[in-house]
């Protein structure tokens, strides 16, 4: 017994000594994730249960609507999809319109090649988050010092994969009953099956089970001609010609590239390098979408986008041709496809 309790202690002192070596030698890394704990223990320890905002009679009647819609989607998504709803989106955090998650991507000025993070568990990430606006800063500039193109916005949503029970965020209530869903489920989609290291593959994955989701979702609370389930369709077969279009401009973008050879000056390729992405965004214009105002580009009022812009299209859409070749006509077939999956990740 006496030799077991040694062990123990010798096997704790072992343990901690790892700790501070880890510690000392990854200070940064370990004081982002502190940083980042910070942050989203903030949001969790601020939110409400939904039930209680229900009762707030100061909350908007309009909001308190898409919040009952929420338990819909959450109960469509277990029973239905089969996949892992826990706790998450049984509260809400009032982000006051405010954003309160920002992220910056990086990419090759000169070729579709993301910038890449190492993370304890999660593997390579093509993008970083910060819970402080101010903090994401410093990595804006290690990036353009390296070379790389940047992007730094806030995002809408993300999911803790199961380490939290992730809340509502408030400006979600402003989206469609469609795009609620499809939010909703794309990210209990990441708490049920997350690959480290397989960013692109995680976030195509949860993309085409969110779409497909919120799709038959309305289809068996509205029916076929349910006026939320043809706007949603609308809306998607605008997303899909559009992400198609943008997953052939990163390739045509890729091209160029590799086209510039060595004889070029930095100066000679940006030119090169604007002037197909001008191309690209004028030929917005020629799609035929449901809402073209929605996807066209302003010369006048915007910047032309980066590498980081078309990168974001391929993070997330690279697959969906790939998927849509196998038939999803109901909410059983999609559970099939998601289990089978899970079930593939284990194999």
């Amino acid at each position: 017994m006496k030799k077991a309790i040694q062990a123990l202690k010798l096997f704790f002192k072992i343990l901690f000594v790892a700790v501070l070596i880890y510690a000392i030698y990854n200070h940064k890394l370990v004081g982002y994730g502190w940083a980042q704990l910070k942050g989203q223990v903030h949001i969790l320890y601020h939110a409400e249960p939904i039930e209680k905002v229900l009762a707030d009679k100061n909350f908007p009647d309009s909001l308190k609507v898409k919040l009952k819609i929420v338990n819909d989607i959450r109960n469509f998504a277990k029973d239905s999809l089969g996949l892992n709803t826990s706790k998450n989106y049984t509260k809400i955090f009032d982000q006051k319109g405010k954003p309160v998650l920002w992220v910056v991507t990086g990419c090759a000025p000169f070729a579709m090649k993301a910038y890449e993070w190492e993370f304890p568990f999660l593997g390579a990430v093509s993008y970083k988050g910060f819970f402080v606006e101010e903090k994401g800063f410093p990595e804006i500039e290690k990036l353009k010092r390296l070379g790389y193109d940047t992007e730094y916005h806030p995002t809408g949503a993300w999911s803790t994969l199961g380490w939290f029970n992730d809340p509502i965020l408030s400006n979600m209530l402003r989206r469609s009953e469609g795009q609620l869903a499809e939010l909703i489920i794309h990210e209990l989609t990441h708490a049920t099956l997350y690959l480290p290291g397989s960013v692109d593959y995680n976030e195509n994955f949860a993309t085409f089970v969110g779409e497909q989701g919120a799709i038959h979702y309305l289809k068996s609370k509205y029916g076929l001609n349910g006026e939320a389930y043809t706007k949603y369709l609308h809306y998607q077969e605008d997303e899909k010609i559009y992400g198609e279009y943008m997953i052939q401009s990163v390739k045509k973008l890729d091209q160029v590239y590799k086209n510039f050879g060595t004889h070029l000056t930095v100066k000679e390729k940006l030119r090169l390098k604007y002037r197909t992405v001008a191309r690209i965004m004028k030929g917005i214009d020629q799609l035929k979408l449901h809402r073209p105002q929605v996807y066209s580009f302003d010369f006048r009022k915007e910047e032309l986008p980066n590498n980081t812009f078309f990168m974001g299209f391929y993070r997330y859409r690279k697959q969906q041709n790939e998927f849509a070749l196998i038939p999803i006509k109901s909410a059983k077939d999609l559970k099939h496809f998601v289990l089978k999956h899970i079930q593939g990740s284990k194999d």
